[in-house]
Order: structure tokens, then sequence, then C-alpha cells
């Protein structure tokens, strides 16, 4: 197949191997884009600084892999340019990967919220991307750091195990979280180096800290869980919240983490399915004690703590109805300022990124610069907790791969 890219210039270093493609990051989106390429009969070079390929794979879903989403679209994306995702979803959608694994005859189940994951491992997933590579004539360069890039006639790629040459590059190596996985500023850096602006970085799907003027009242709440609606601004979700030593998390702090902004306030409603002021009204002649009225609704120790919070607990009708709406609305508008998130080390996205502005929505392509495309967590546009962000991958990793 002809390429649309010029034939490469003389070289200082003639044997220097040369490629269709170059794709630098190992993940979901590297190997989708990889595995997409060679079909289409590019010769492909997959450069992944881990000795493993896909370990955010290997780990995700506590080792099941939540793979896809059912109701990916762009409304469960955050991005300065909220429409930039919506060519790729549509062009690359849930129901293609899931088709992907049944052809890999991988067993899977369908869990709460439209949630998919694996029945057995994460690693079937890795092994299925695997494949289709090895089909698709993909080579791979594991254990392999990447110093730096440059371009001549093509993408000149400089790394602990030589230089390469490609007339297209691809970008993938994800953003900032889980640095224990190898994760780094490379990808920011080198779109700087080209020109393109980043969106500012920041850890998302994040567990949230404490002040230390709230730790007496939060401390003893440690490991209690609950169902509560939290929300940011306009953004609410409804999940299971948890108590934490230093904070808050649970799968419903984690959502909004990703909106939250430094020096703002969540408002966490700990009864969503019941209107609490009702209830005491109901119950305003009872002698019981508020804490023994509350623990009906409520974990028993968030209970109690929150009667010591309001002023201790008493009787129920030693209570006037001001103290019950006061308590009501503590109850389900309940303002939380925390102090900042776990960063990076306890994220599981990060938000922000290669400005989409950069980017061709159909194909992942810088616009200023021929041939050099970015793909995955490394462009501004972040997915929910729930498979949202691995479909982002597929989809973004797929329409690089029908270009590139």
């Amino acid at each position: 197949m002809t390429s649309p890219y010029p034939s490469p210039g003389p070289r200082k270093d003639p044997g220097m191997p040369d490629y269709d493609v170059i794709i630098i990051g190992g993940g979901a989106a590297g190997l989708m884009c990889a595995a997409e390429a060679g079909k289409r009969g590019r010769s492909v070079l997959l450069l992944e600084c881990n000795e493993k390929i896909g370990e955010k794979i290997r780990i995700s879903g506590g080792g099941r892999c939540n793979f896809t989403n059912l109701n990916a679209d762009d409304g469960n994306y955050i991005s300065r340019n909220p429409h930039f995702c919506k060519s790729a979803l549509a062009r690359y959608r849930t129901s293609d990967f899931i088709g992907l694994v049944e052809k890999h005859k991988i067993k899977y189940h369908e869990k709460t919220l439209g949630q998919f994951f694996c029945d057995e491992s994460s690693q079937q997933i890795i092994a299925m991307l695997l494949a289709e590579c090895g089909e698709a004539g993909v080579r791979m360069q594991l254990g392999c750091e990447v110093g730096g890039v440059k371009r001549e006639d093509d993408f000149i790629v400089s790394t602990s195990v030589g230089a390469f040459a490609s007339r297209s590059l691809v970008v993938a190596t994800g953003g900032l979280s889980v640095p224990q996985l190898g994760a780094t500023n490379f990808a920011f850096n080198l779109a700087r180096q080209f020109g393109l602006n980043v969106i500012k970085l920041r850890p998302g799907l994040v567990p949230l800290t404490f002040h230390s003027s709230d730790m007496k009242f939060f401390s003893s709440l440690a490991g209690v869980s609950m169902d509560a609606a939290v929300g940011f601004d306009d953004v609410s979700f409804r999940e299971k919240v948890l108590f934490t030593h230093r904070g808050l998390s649970g799968p419903a702090i984690l959502q909004i983490s990703s909106y939250w902004r430094e020096g703002a306030s969540i408002v966490l409603d700990v009864l969503p399915e019941t209107d609490i002021l009702q209830v005491l009204l109901e119950n305003h002649q009872s002698t019981k004690e508020l804490g023994t009225l509350l623990d009906q609704h409520l974990p028993r120790r968030f209970a109690l703590q929150w009667c010591e919070k309001v002023g201790g607990s008493k009787p129920v009708n030693r209570f006037s109805r001001t103290e019950f709406k006061v308590l009501a609305e503590g109850l389900h508008r309940w303002k939380i300022s925390p102090a900042g998130t776990e960063g990076f080390g306890k994220a599981e996205v990060t938000v922000g990124g290669v400005d989409t502005d950069e980017l061709s929505s159909k194909t992942m392509e810088a616009k200023r610069v021929p041939g050099l495309y970015f793909v995955g967590e490394c462009v501004d546009v972040t997915g929910w907790l729930g498979g949202y962000n691995f479909q982002w991958a597929w989809s973004s990793g797929w329409v690089a791969g029908q270009y590139v």
C-alpha cells in the first residue's frame, strides 16, 4: 500500500530500522492502534518501557478488567471540548469491542450501571490484544526507554536500544496516573516540543482528603460505607461513599473528584432515598434517642457520630420542628470542603492533557504536525469510572489505526 508521506531522505545512519508507524506505549490505546494499523498492511513497531505489555489493563477492575460500559457516549466524558470524543466513540462502539471479546471466546458479565468485566482475568484482554497484534505483524520492543523524538523527513525516535524511523508516530503513553507502573510526562513534553497546547493536568477518579480540623469527626468513621448522592456544581453521582483515615473514597467520591476544584465544597445527601424530615416529624412524640432513630436509616457509627456533631443525642420529643429542619438539611445537603486529593499515586486517570483543539477528531492526528497522533489518556478526554476510559482508549486507538 502506498504511504501518504514522502519517502525518507538520506540519514546519517542509512541502516536505521524504518517503519510506516511507530507507536510509543503498549497500553490499551497503543495496542488497539497497533493491531488496526498492522491490519492495513502498515509496518508497525510498538515501543513499551515496561518489560510487560498492558500493565494498567492487568490491574484494572480488581484483576478482571472493567473493559467497557454499555452506556458510553460523549455525556460520560470530561473535556474542554465535550464534543471532541463523539466521532471516535460513534465509529468504534462498545458493541464493537464486545464483538472482539466474543471473537476470542472470552467469557464476560455485565455488572451494575452497564459495566462489563471478564469472568476470569484481565490477562485475557491482554492476550487478546497481543493475538490481534501478532496476526497483524506488529513488532514489539519491550523494556525500551524512549530518549527523544525529532522530525526530519520522518520521525526519528531515539531509545535505549537504538534509533528507529517512521512516517507516522503515535503517542499512547497515558497520563500521570499510577506512576508505579511507569507513568511519566512524556506525552505532554512531546506535545509541547512540537508546539501543541496542553490543558492543565490534575488527578481524576481519586480519593479526597480532609483538613486536619475535620479529622476528629471523621477519624472514628474509617471503614464506614453508605449509599449517598454526591454533588459538585450541577453534577451528581449516586453510589457508595467510603470513609477512610485520610478522607473520603468509594465510587461516588471518585466520580465527583474528576469535577471537583481545589478550595470548593462538595455536597452529600446521605439519605437519597429517605425524606428524613418527614421521618422526624412522624416520630415527634417518640421518646427514642435521636441516634436510635437515625441508625434505622444510616450506619450506626455514622448515626451516633452525627448526633455528636449536632450537639449530642437526646429523645426525639425534645427537638423542635426548627431543629428537625436543620437536622434534615444537614443530612440531605451536607457540605464538605476537602483539603485536596491523594494525588496521581492513587488516581485512576489524568484530567486534562493534549488540547483537543490541536487534534483532528476524525483521525487523532495533530493538525499542525502531519503524521503525529495522540490517543488514549494523554488526550484531554477523561471518562467516568466504570469502563468509560477503556472505551475511549479502544475508540481513539482504533480511529488512529485507520489513518496512520
